[in-house]
């Protein structure tokens, strides 16, 4: 997979990716995507998307549910979220079972991603994409997208667990840095109980979607403005 540019050049970045891209539907999300940087969060359409996979190995491993909701920093649009269950191209490891809950016969009788790749796209066009931890939807989407229409997918996010992790160590200051103190924990639950956001069942991917959206829309209000620029957030 390709390596993703530093956030200022992501504009330049689409408009490469855009030009030699072949496939209608990856053509158009590249041609509607938000990559003004200097555009303040407030006035920008986001969506949570968040994955459940067989595995964390994404050369080998392959998305089994997906989930999304779209929202801004003021309001989540529950009734707009989507939650697909696909059937992966290997078998299901009885420990990622555990994890997230899909058994073996729901995922016999579920399509493949391919009938999904239209509404996920449609649904992620024209809107800045919110994750936890971003290498997971980064590169399972690239690699799912490649393996089905011969080309990926890049795309600029903001990354909840990075920018937990920068409050964290701004907290944290020079003395802790000097002491080189833990910084605590930057898994999703535990980034949403820093802000008293209540407790949802984890590992089902529209859950996870709906939680990252409520935990960016607490890190704006608590450690940015609603004027912050793009460029200060996305990755």
């Amino acid at each position: 997979m390709a390596v993703h540019p530093s956030k200022f050049d992501w504009p330049k970045r689409y408009e490469q990716l855009a030009e030699k891209s072949t496939h209608p539907l990856i053509k158009h999300f590249y041609q509607s995507t938000i990559s003004n940087g200097s555009l303040p969060i407030s006035e920008v359409p986001l969506v949570a998307l968040d994955f459940e996979t067989t595995g964390l190995n994404f050369d080998k491993d392959d998305i089994v549910s997906v989930g999304l909701v779209p929202f801004n920093v003021r309001r989540i649009f529950c009734k707009h979220s989507q939650h697909w269950v696909v059937q992966p191209r290997q078998k299901l490891a009885e420990e990622s079972i555990v994890i997230h809950g899909i058994t073996h016969s729901e995922v016999s009788e579920a399509p493949d991603f391919t009938s999904i790749m239209e509404p996920l796209l449609d649904a992620l066009q024209g809107k800045l994409i919110v994750v936890h931890f971003a290498p997971i939807e980064r590169h399972f989407l690239f690699q799912a997208l490649k393996a089905r229409l011969g080309e990926g997918l890049e795309f600029a996010v903001i990354d909840t667990l990075e920018l937990e992790r920068r409050a964290l160590k701004a907290k944290q200051g020079l003395l802790g840095r000097l002491l080189n103190t833990k910084l605590g924990s930057v898994r999703l639950a535990d980034s949403r109980s820093r802000y008293s956001l209540p407790v949802y069942q984890n590992h089902n991917a529209l859950n996870d979607a709906i939680a990252t959206a409520e935990l960016l829309q607490a890190q704006i209000a608590y450690h940015y403005r609603p004027d912050t620029p793009l460029s200060e957030l996305i990755v």
